[in-house]
């Protein structure tokens, strides 16, 4: 009998309740390939891919040569102009799951709805878990205050029994999940499962750079800040010189274009773009802009290993801890 049997094992019929956490950048065929392998799941945000021929070549591979479930990211509000495309990719291939983000599912909850696709909806708080419910989800993802990249405000020990007394659905923890004992503590909680994504950006499978990935080893929990300046809305990045050197709050003008009823939608546009090609920059190339998205979990990454590997800290009854401090 399967130790780890929740919701989340049986809706996708999985051997551990853990969900590859979605990382823009980050997620490719290769790590979700190494996670269904590992007996879990993985998703990758459709952003990740600049085409649509790039997009269905992954997912080519991915049923090719993993025999279990994946999912793929959509962000559903207007700012992601490809969504229908996207869309319609995932239910030619009908993905196993849709994890959705920054807006409202309806589009994606009906179509996939008569293909039996499941779709789980990032929540931070109950009111947007209830419309989500009401719209047809199939679980929650509860972003909580330890999650990496747009985090939630609220602890996974507050965020975690309201949307349980709120809704019906089940709900899959997002944040603060590194080890066993974090798996642990959130099915505790009553979460029927975990996503996890910062122990996963150094892995061996993972496309970003070695400086990246030494990052995630040398810095941890304390060196993460909460950062305004990539997309427009506070997002998790390591404390690099860079960091420290630009600050981590918009400028003067940014901040006076964003309260501009008119100018807004323009200047958030662009804030958006500025971030996410200067996180693309640092990610795949060594350089001094050193803007490196990444969440409070990389405090138990203490080398670059395999995917697989990674899995056993999470699944191992053998509790496992943070990596210790250097001895000065």
């Amino acid at each position: 009998m399967n130790q780890f049997d929740t919701k989340l094992t049986r809706m996708l019929g999985l051997k551990y309740p853990v969900i590859m956490a979605p990382m823009f950048l980050v997620s490719n065929a290769e790590m979700v390939i190494a996670a269904i392998r590992s007996g879990i799941t993985g998703a990758i945000p459709a952003l990740n891919y600049r085409t649509d021929e790039a997009f269905r070549k992954a997912l080519d591979r991915i049923r090719q040569e993993a025999d279990g479930p994946f999912g793929i990211n959509l962000i559903v509000n207007k700012s992601n102009y490809r969504l229908e495309e996207q869309l319609k990719t995932c239910t030619d291939y009908q993905v196993d799951f849709i994890i959705t983000s920054l807006g409202n599912p309806k589009q994606v909850i009906d179509a996939c709805k008569v293909r039996d696709m499941k779709v789980f909806c990032d929540v931070t708080d109950a009111t947007y878990a209830k419309k989500v419910e009401a719209l047809g989800a199939d679980a929650l993802i509860a972003v909580n205050n330890e999650a990496g990249g747009h985090a939630g405000k609220l602890t996974p020990e507050e965020l975690i029994p309201m949307l349980r007394e709120n809704t019906r659905l089940p709900v899959i923890s997002a944040g603060g999940v590194g080890d066993r004992r974090g798996l642990d503590r959130m099915l505790e909680l009553g979460a029927c499962g975990v996503s996890v994504g910062s122990p996963f950006i150094a892995s061996e499978e993972s496309p970003v750079s070695n400086e990246y990935k030494e990052a995630c080893v040398e810095y941890g929990e304390a060196d993460i800040v909460m950062t305004d300046r990539l997309s427009g809305t506070p997002c998790t990045v390591i404390n690099t010189p860079y960091v420290q050197e630009t600050g981590t709050s918009q400028s003067w003008l940014e901040s006076l274009l964003n309260k501009n009823r008119t100018l807004k939608k323009y200047a958030k546009m662009l804030t958006f773009y500025k971030g996410m090609k200067t996180l693309e920059k640092a990610a795949f190339g060594a350089t001094y802009k050193t803007m490196w998205c990444a969440g409070p979990t990389i405090e138990y990454t203490k080398e670059i290993r395999p995917v697989k590997e990674i899995v056993q800290d999470l699944v191992d009854p053998v509790i496992s801890g943070p990596k210790e401090p250097e001895i000065q």
